[in-house]
């Protein structure tokens, strides 16, 4: 029988840019192991079950399929996220959102909304570091409403409750402190759709109208709505859409509005604060 260390060394992966990463991630997955398993015991045999396994998972990579959908699971921030093909895996770039909100209300209670939540990512993420905050997360698909439940149980964060909706068509009357969302921002003959692992990903979640902005010109539009006065708006978008989307926070009537860059230098979230008026209609001082 192969060795841990000869599947490795014989795992093909030629499309892949972190090869031996996958082989190791997919290989552990298999064992029931961590990786660090595989380094301390290179010389053990697993059995022919084992790798069947473990060539029919490398057969699915080479296909193309996202390492994560092949697990099941992806890490994001200090989280392990159940993660299925009806939902974005929850990507490094988004982890500044989390960093930004938190930093914006550094403490006390605040109802914080969640658009498109998808596997829960977000929500969770800020439910964990803030737990006098009320989290909602919404996204129009009932099956990723579902999966992001199932996280929050696993991690038994009770401050965090996920509905249906289509953006804010299920909470009239309601209103935050905050609002955040990852929606879909990419244009509908983008080349990069055909292309590594978004081709696996759910189209829904990804394309937004010719110019990828019909979404978040959406969000930003009805948003007011459910913001308490002062409450801060946030949203990702793509590496080359800043200027359009501060445009858009701007004409709405929102102050404050700035953009944020990611690791790689690039503008990847604006965020806008909301002067309007209270649910009673009176002026917000500050």
């Amino acid at each position: 029988m192969p060795t841990i260390e000869s599947l490795l060394g014989s795992a093909e992966l030629p499309d892949s840019p972190s090869a031996r990463l996958d082989a190791e991630l997919l290989l552990a997955h298999v064992l029931g192991k961590p990786r660090s398993y595989l380094r301390t015991w290179p010389e053990r045999e697993p059995d022919a079950a084992q790798c069947a396994a473990f060539a029919a998972l490398l057969a699915r990579r080479r296909g193309g399929e996202p390492v994560a959908y092949l697990l099941g699971q992806q890490g994001f921030w200090s989280l392990e996220l159940e993660v299925a093909p009806h939902t974005l895996i929850p990507r490094p770039d988004t982890e500044l959102l989390v960093e930004t909100a938190l930093a914006l209300c550094p403490g006390g209670p605040a109802r914080v909304l969640d658009l498109g939540t998808g596997s829960g990512a977000i929500a969770l993420a800020l439910a964990s570091e803030r737990p006098v905050w009320q989290l909602l997360g919404v996204d129009r698909v009932a099956e990723a409403v579902a999966l992001a439940e199932r996280n929050r149980a696993r991690l038994q964060l009770g401050n965090a409750r996920f509905v249906e909706s289509r953006w804010f068509a299920a909470l009239a009357g309601q209103r935050f402190a905050m609002i955040v969302g990852n929606p879909p921002y990419i244009a509908a003959d983008d080349p990069h759709l055909a292309q590594g692992d978004v081709r696996f990903e759910p189209a829904s979640a990804l394309v937004a109208g010719a110019d990828g902005l019909d979404d978040i010109r959406q969000i930003v539009a009805q948003a007011p709505e459910h913001l308490e006065p002062g409450g801060w708006l946030l949203l990702e978008h793509g590496y080359d859409q800043g200027a359009a989307v501060r445009a858009l926070f701007a004409a709405r009537g929102f102050t404050a509005v700035d953009s944020r860059r990611d690791l790689g230098g690039h503008e990847r979230i604006t965020l806008g604060r909301w002067k309007g008026e209270s649910p009673r209609g009176e002026p917000h001082a500050e």
